[in-house]
């Protein structure tokens, strides 16, 4: 029998592990690319502003920059007389000095003339005449201005190393002028199936056979998860093939996933293979869940390797909860984001065995309330097309019997 963590200490013991051989400080793991090419990259160092931004104070409005002071007590009833005493052209800074009770006419995003600290919005005034102008509304210093370095100052951090990066960051590297940025590499990710029962998808079936489902969806999660996945194709039940099979997908990439053969039968020799190849081996061998309970993590070379069960719906599930915070972590993610989940009431009884967390497949359904209905999708791990039915897992806590209908639950939204 395995001897099993719970979900909490297996996620631990990977982060624990990972962090401890320092693979994500890996000196090699960086390279610069451009900018324009960094959407979901992880910065891997801190980057800084190199000037202030903005870096000139800019109207917000349209209207005329003016000193604030000279406005205190004008109104509708008494307004205040100025000298219009030039434009401020967009794009240009403005050689105007302006002197007392002048104004200089501005629109928005130009910059604030020499003398002036806030704009009147043009709707508050009243031309008189070509060169007067009437301010009917007082305003107070640095009303309707954007000044120098409000949005970011001058060596202030803009992004942090381990972040990824989004569109929002993308404008702002390019207002700041960074049209290159340091980030980890993409890491390469193995990817083995195991089994004799196992063909291609292009392949013809015969009695006893199956496609190969683990090989193609797994790929799909790397590439989601940020990284490149390397397929090695199907591996037959034979634990010198196995053997060679793993050796080689070690030595060419950063992380490798085995896909069947993890759990305790004859031909499930994963766990042996991976303590035959280097040390330290095998970290742990079962976690208490169910679908994925024979689920293998293990280190050779300071790189890790998790063997899941060939189950395509298990596969999936462990991968989206282990292997993805693994790819983090050597990815240089400071965090994990969290799952997205939706809160809904479940529809029917569910049992659970005591001791393990349980994953249930499940579809949403929006009620007239606008509140949703949580619908579980039955059937066996090996069923992919449970998955594809389904829009989340709900799960069952470990320490208990179940969850009743009409129950208040949280779906992770897949």
């Amino acid at each position: 029998m395995l001897e099993v963590l719970t979900v909490d200490e297996a996620i631990n013991e990977i982060i624990y592990t990972l962090k401890s051989v320092g693979y994500y400080n890996d000196k090699q793991l960086n390279e610069v690319i451009s900018t324009e090419e960094s959407l979901n990259r992880i910065v891997y160092k801190d980057i800084h502003s190199s000037l202030d931004l903005p870096p000139f104070s800019r109207s917000t409005v349209d209207g005329y920059a003016v000193r604030a002071d000279e406005t205190y007590g004008v109104s509708e009833s008494f307004p205040g007389v100025f000298t219009l005493a030039g434009k401020v052209l967009m794009g240009e800074a403005s050689e105007v000095q302006v002197k007392k009770e002048e104004v200089v006419e501005i629109a928005t995003g130009g910059m604030l003339p020499q003398g002036t600290d806030s704009v009147v919005m043009i709707e508050e005034t009243e031309a008189l005449g070509e060169d007067s102008i009437l301010i009917n509304k007082p305003i107070s210093p640095g009303e309707n201005v954007i000044k120098v370095g409000e949005d970011v100052k001058k060596g202030q951090k803009v992004l942090e190393g381990g972040h990824k990066i989004r569109t929002q960051d993308l404008g702002a590297l390019a207002a700041l002028g960074i049209t290159e940025v340091e980030v980890y590499k993409k890491p390469k990710v193995g990817i083995i199936s195991t089994g004799d029962e196992i063909i291609g998808p292009s392949e013809e079936l015969t009695p006893g056979k199956i496609r190969d489902i683990n090989s193609w969806a797994l790929s799909a999660e790397v590439l989601e998860a940020g990284a490149k996945p390397i397929n090695y194709g199907i591996c037959p039940d034979n634990k010198d093939k196995v053997e060679e099979y793993i050796s080689k997908a070690l030595e060419e990439n950063d992380l490798v996933i085995v896909s069947g053969g993890s759990s305790v039968g004859e031909k499930d020799v994963t766990s042996d293979v991976i303590n035959l190849i280097g040390d330290p081996g095998v970290i742990f061998h079962g976690i208490s869940i169910k679908p994925g309970k024979p689920t293998i993590f293990g280190m050779v070379d300071d790189k890790p390797i998790f063997g899941l069960s060939g189950n395509p719906v298990s596969a999936m599930v462990t991968f989206r909860l282990f292997v993805k915070k693994a790819i983090d972590i050597i990815s240089g993610k400071k965090d994990s984001p969290p799952v997205p989940t939706i809160r809904g009431k479940l529809t029917r009884n569910l049992s659970s065995r005591g001791g393990r967390e349980d994953y249930v497949r499940v579809k949403l359904q929006e009620n007239e309330n606008g509140n949703y209905n949580v619908i579980p999708v039955l059937g066996e791990s090996g069923l992919i097309f449970t998955l594809v039915e389904a829009e989340g897992l709900l799960k069952i806590p470990r320490n208990t019997e179940g969850l009743r209908s009409g129950e208040e639950v949280e779906v992770y939204l897949l």
